[in-house]
């Protein structure tokens, strides 16, 4: 359950990370973000473990985890905003 707790506590730094390198108007605000930045935290650590074969564990802080995790809320990110422009 910790692991968990933990996992969504990094997203969400992720996220919170992501929305700065990355600013502007996004449909949702800041919990939407927040939220990519969880599930770009775990494809992150997906892609960075299936393409460059980091071990992006939850169980320990790393400067690499954290780099995979904003990364992955970044791509999250673009895409969320790339799909909210083609429905409008």
């Amino acid at each position: 359950m910790m692991n968990f707790l933990a996992w969504i506590f990094f997203g969400l730094i992720a996220g919170v990370i992501a929305k700065l390198i990355m600013p502007g108007k996004d449909p949702g605000g800041w919990i939407v973000t927040a939220l990519l930045g969880v599930g770009g935290s775990y494809l992150g650590g997906f892609l960075g473990g299936k393409l460059l074969g980091i071990d992006a564990g939850t169980n320990e802080f790393s400067f690499t985890n954290m780099a995979t995790a904003i990364v992955g809320a970044i791509l999250l990110l673009l895409a969320y905003r790339f799909y909210q422009k083609q429905k409008s």
